[in-house]
């Protein structure tokens, strides 16, 4: 009896360790893990079916959203829902979005916030997705633009790149 005892008690401990291990990892994840898990939260379309492109420029850049297949016109309706109605909220210095997904104090998110009058905002559409581009004379705030997308490209891991 005791023999068995012994059996249940360490099959037990072994099994609480396994758990404890287990739950750990869920903590240990990256940071770009954690975007690509919880990108669905802010964005409608699947961010492995699509790539962010960031491009920076002298006046501030442009970022696309493009679906890796063109002809998945689900991907490409939801990829151009999202950027159109994310314009117009970037346009006003509402990037509540972004912030849910890499956190309020992302570089460069306060200071587009604060500086949304003096940023230009515009949206097109590409056969593939669509972009958003950002444009300023504000050296401050053109700096702004690119410490953000080099956050987003560093925490979009393979679902982004630069350009």
């Amino acid at each position: 009896m005791r023999l068995k005892a012994r059996r249940v008690c360490r099959t037990a401990k072994v099994l609480a360790a396994l758990l404890l291990l287990n739950g750990s990892t869920a903590f240990a994840q990256t940071r770009q893990e954690h975007v690509h898990q919880m990108s669905h939260s802010a964005m409608p379309f699947d961010a492995s079916k699509t790539v962010h492109v960031f491009r920076m420029t002298e006046s501030g850049g442009m970022q696309q959203v493009i679906a890796r297949d063109p002809g998945d016109t689900d991907q490409v309706s939801l990829v151009r829902q999202h950027l159109k109605h994310e314009a117009g909220r970037f346009q006003h210095g509402d990037y509540a979005d972004p912030a849910t997904l890499h956190g309020a104090d992302m570089p460069g998110l306060k200071e587009l916030h604060a500086g949304a009058s003096r940023i230009k905002i515009s949206y097109t559409e590409l056969p593939a997705g669509a972009a958003i581009t950002f444009r300023t004379a504000d050296l401050h705030l053109i700096t702004a633009i690119h410490r953000w997308f080099g956050a987003q490209l560093s925490e979009h891991g393979v679902d982004a790149r630069a350009e």
